[in-house]
């Protein structure tokens, strides 16, 4: 004999990443991606109206750990992250995720959920976001330096949202590369494999950097980059992790997500505390230019924020309206009387006593 203590209020929706990836593959990973954009441009309209803080860090030397959150005063969001680039010679991630949405108005959880797949699908709609506002008109060839596991993401959001055909890649494990190209054999892009960035970059209009090696690391030199590009440069996203030469950012136009996280993590923290860079959010809302002309180079420096995770979550809830994809999980305790905590452990134990009286009756 079973009894059921647990009610609805108990109950929180639960994304596994069994059904994270069973959802994108009924959507359509291109579709997901283009969907969270759309999340992501609404959100970066009403940037203002939201909670805003640098992500809570735990530095060590393989590697670390954060915390992101955020509000817009209706939910809260947040997502616990790490970022340890020696996983992968053990045969684990570089980055794990998972995140929770709750309600301001009661403070309970409304979504569980993995966030290492919700987290790629994100970044790379926020590259495809940030391209299709400061990139130059109608891109063809992507150049994607670091084939890891975001690279095919940053590549299908791109196909999608921003029309690229073809994507050139390299990466400094020929490995990673024939993986990447493999992955995206079938994906409606031509696919070029190549031996060095700078083959990589001929005549690339976008080019995204995502790399893992946390050090300052020159990816890209000066003279690789010429006028008219737009760079997504994601990799760097920690003190003292770049990817690109200095004199690149001083040649370029640069945006960021939010300036005080930037500063510390970003490509940027090579410059002057003082040098000055737009906020992406104010070009969406119309309140600062994009591209100057055809010659800019544009640079989104992209370290992620959580105001971009708090999207990828709403998108998430929203799309789990129509789908079966998730499972329960009692995690909110519900006495019948708020104050009687106490007593609902204590009811417990009866039912935990009854199946023997039962079967010894």
């Amino acid at each position: 004999m079973t009894v059921t203590t647990v009610s609805d209020k108990a109950h929180v929706p639960f994304v596994s990443v069994e059904n994270m990836m069973r959802l994108v593959l009924d959507i359509g990973v291109e579709e997901a991606i283009a969907q969270i954009v759309g999340y992501l441009e609404n959100d970066f309209r009403r940037w203002p109206s939201f909670d805003k803080t640098p992500r809570v860090a735990a530095h060590s030397k393989e590697g670390v750990i954060e915390l992101m959150p955020t509000s817009d005063g209706v939910d809260y969001g947040f997502k616990y992250v790490n970022g340890h680039p020696k996983n992968t010679k053990d045969g684990l991630q570089t980055v794990t995720a998972f995140g929770l949405l709750a309600s301001v108005d009661t403070g309970y959880p409304v979504l569980l959920t993995e966030m290492t797949v919700l987290t790629a699908l994100r970044t790379a709609a926020t590259s495809a976001l940030a391209t299709r506002y400061l990139g130059p008109r109608n891109p063809k060839t992507l150049a994607m330096i670091g084939n890891g596991a975001q690279a095919e993401f940053q590549a299908l959001g791109l196909k999608q949202v921003c029309g690229i055909k073809e994507v050139r890649l390299y990466d400094i494990d020929p490995a990673a590369t024939r993986k990447c190209a493999a992955n995206l054999a079938r994906s409606g892009l031509t696919v070029v494999a190549c031996q060095s960035a700078e083959k990589a970059i001929t005549g690339a209009d976008v080019i995204t950097t995502c790399t893992a090696d946390k050090q300052y690391a020159t990816i890209l030199t000066d003279n690789m980059v010429g006028s008219g590009v737009h760079i997504n440069a994601i990799g760097g996203d920690c003190p003292g992790k770049t990817e690109l030469h200095r004199n690149i950012l001083l040649r370029s136009d640069i945006f960021v997500e939010y300036t005080p996280q930037t500063r510390v993590e970003g490509d940027i923290q090579q410059l002057d505390a003082d040098h000055p860079v737009t906020e992406l959010w104010e070009v969406i809302a119309g309140q600062a230019e994009s591209r100057a002309d055809a010659s800019a180079i544009t640079l989104f420096d992209g370290v992620g924020f959580a105001i971009e995770d708090f999207s990828a979550l709403c998108w998430l809830r929203d799309a789990l309206q129509t789908s079966p994809r998730y499972v329960l999980l009692d995690i909110i305790a519900d006495p019948d009387d708020p104050r009687d905590l106490y007593g609902m452990i204590q009811r417990e134990r009866l039912r935990m006593d009854m199946p023997q009286a039962v079967a010894s009756a």
